[in-house]
């Protein structure tokens, strides 16, 4: 379909996955708020709604034309929509990038799917339900539990934001789109590069097998064909290849992000194509040798910056792809070579621009929610939507060469205590999941406070000790097996199992609090927050990071670090650039304290 750029965000929402014909269905639906949730039963699937909304963006967003940031406990779209006449003979798929949080879906009145999480993806087979050239209405209710232990990441359960917790986001929050696909068509493909075997090694799962059929793969880049290799697509549910790339290959890196082209094909016996995607590649390792961390080879320290993808206007959904853009440039900018995506999960896009770029991400989950219970020893009850969830997330981002390393709960806070808890199982749960789904990058447990699993390849602390001092002396015995780590402030006991030389980094710190509209006021009226003392000028804010970064660039067993943070988000005024992405700092100044090689790049 052609890109229509009258609707919002009229962009293609898979692109590394991309099919040649598609309906973007963003833009004006009917909407009405059910707080009671009742509407099932009040006969909202059959009745025109009161209220119009601009998907894909929450009603608790000024853009979505509702900003009621009121608790949502229930909410319901419709519009109707058309399958094109030509798409007859195809099967028709509905695709949500993500909706808050548990979804049920209705097409022509009946229903044809529901799906539990607010961060992950899902797609419903409707061909049955909306016949080519017919028009019928499309329903979506999503219901959001305020206070019941989900996934939510950094939306408040209280009415307001406080601390680091924001408004909460609820309903439909990416792209919704149709897409035809044949009877027996392509799955997302898992591309796992091998630059040791300088390959691609590609597994294209497919609907169902096709007698006869096969499966095609070609890698190009700019000048034509660089190889290509072909497999029986009636033998394997997924079938599986080795694509051996010719001498002159190219390594994705961050200083030269290449991508190669891939185009897959699913072509029958005759030789037809029956279904295409296109795709792209970067061909780069992952390693670690003691407590370094290699990337194709090279140790590499990682200047990460967390960014927690929250906008002033469209909350966790950006206004605009450029606004993607935008927040990588920001960061690459002030030096860093990457960022921790913080307690959400990002839309693709924002990762096939990591991809472009040449930008490090480490992939996270929005795992807070699960803090619902009594104790220290039982507070966290996180369930096994939390592992179905990353599931989705591992399935969609697998592929992306951006990704250096996941992380699956962060601070997930609870004493270690002589009794196996629901903490314990899923974390190792996730732990697991990710291991099994993703042999070729590191997984850490946890970010910060209770690592539970002895086998994590990374292990990190968050430490927002503000005197570089002090900072710099947590650090000192990292080398003896001894590294700071986050305890209970009531008993001083440690969150977590001992560290087991894996490497190391500081995965938050900083949170330096700087407002300059609130320069002037007494600390008893100031509204922003930060970690620490906050900063009297300027000057004390440069000597500050330069001097908590330093400590970690000098530290010879670290191998990277993350700063709080990059904006400032609502009342966390702590952003190295504003919530509206205005400049703070001198980014020359923040970019030259970054900028001289590590110690663990030397060693």
């Amino acid at each position: 379909m052609p890109y229509d750029d009258t609707l919002p965000r009229p962009e293609y929402p898979r692109p590394q996955f991309r099919r040649e014909r598609w309906l973007n269905l963003n833009g004006r639906w009917e909407f009405e708020i059910d707080r009671g949730d009742s509407g099932l039963e009040r006969g909202l699937l059959d009745t025109p709604l009161r209220d119009e909304i601009l998907v894909p963006f929450a009603p608790e967003t000024t853009l979505s034309g509702i900003g009621d940031r009121d608790f949502l406990h229930a909410v319901w779209y419709r519009r109707t929509i058309r399958v094109p006449d030509d798409w007859a003979g195809q099967r028709v798929l509905l695709h949500f990038g993500a909706v808050d949080h548990d979804a049920t879906v209705w097409v022509g009145g009946v229903q044809v799917g529901r799906h539990r999480g607010g961060f992950s993806g899902f797609t419903v087979d409707i061909t049955d339900a909306a016949p080519p050239g017919a028009e019928v209405p499309l329903v979506v209710r999503a219901r959001d539990e305020p206070h019941a232990p989900q996934a939510r990441g950094k939306q408040s359960r209280e009415h307001t934001p406080r601390a680091a917790l924001y408004w909460r986001t609820t309903g439909i929050w990416q792209t919704v789109w149709l897409e035809p696909v044949p009877p027996v068509a392509l799955r997302r493909p898992r591309i796992t590069p091998n630059v040791a075997a300088g390959s691609f090694d590609v597994e294209v799962p497919l609907t169902a097998n096709l007698p006869g059929g096969a499966v095609r793969v070609t890698v190009s880049d700019a000048a034509g064909e660089v190889v290509s290799a072909e497999v029986r697509a009636d033998l394997d549910l997924a079938p599986r290849l080795t694509l051996a790339l010719p001498e002159g290959r190219r390594l994705w890196s961050q200083a030269n992000p290449f991508l190669y082209d891939l185009r897959f094909e699913l072509r029958s016996a005759g030789g037809d194509v029956v279904d295409e995607v296109d795709s792209y590649a970067g061909l780069r390792s992952v390693a670690i040798t003691g407590r370094q961390v290699r990337l194709n080879g090279d140790v590499v320290f990682q200047r990460l910056v967390l960014d927690q993808g929250y906008y002033p206007d469209g909350l966790m959904t950006a206004p605009s792809d450029a606004d993607l853009v935008r927040d990588i440039e920001l960061a690459l900018a002030a030096g860093f070579n990457g960022a921790r995506l913080h307690q959400k999960v990002f839309e693709e896009r924002f990762l096939y621009h990591a991809d472009r770029l040449g930008y490090l991400v480490w992939g996270e989950f929005g795992d807070w929610g699960c803090n619902t219970g009594q104790g220290e020893t039982t507070n966290q009850q996180p369930d096994a939507s939390y592992v179905q969830e990353w599931l989705e997330v591992l399935e969609r981002d697998y592929s992306h060469p951006s990704i250096v390393g996941w992380c699956p709960l962060n601070e997930t806070w609870q004493a270690y205590g002589d009794r196996i808890t629901a903490l314990d199982d899923v974390t190792r749960a996730m732990f697991l999941a990710t291991k099994a789904f993703d042999t070729s990058r590191p997984v850490l447990d946890t970010s910060g406070y209770a690592h539970r699993v002895a086998d994590s390849d990374i292990f990190d602390s968050h430490d927002y000790e503000q005197d570089p001092v002090l900072f710099a002396a947590n650090y000192a015995r990292l080398a003896d097996g001894d590294p700071y780590v986050n305890r209970a402030d009531s008993t001083g006991e440690s969150w977590s199992i001992a560290y087991r030389g894996q490497p190391f980094f500081v995965s938050e710190f900083g949170g330096i609090w700087w407002n300059p509209a609130e320069a002037g006021r007494p600390q008893s009226m100031r509204e922003s927050w930060g970690y620490g003392d906050r900063v009297r000028d300027l000057e004390e804010f440069y000597v500050r990071f330069e001097g908590l970064v330093g400590a970690l660039l000098d530290h010879p067993d670290m191998f990277g670090y993350c700063y709080t943070q990059l904006t400032d988000v609502f009342q966390e005024q702590n952003g190295l650039y504003g919530f509206d992405r205005s400049a703070k700092f001198d980014l020359a100044r923040i970019r030259a304290a970054q900028a001289r090689p590590a110690a663990i790049e030397q060693a």
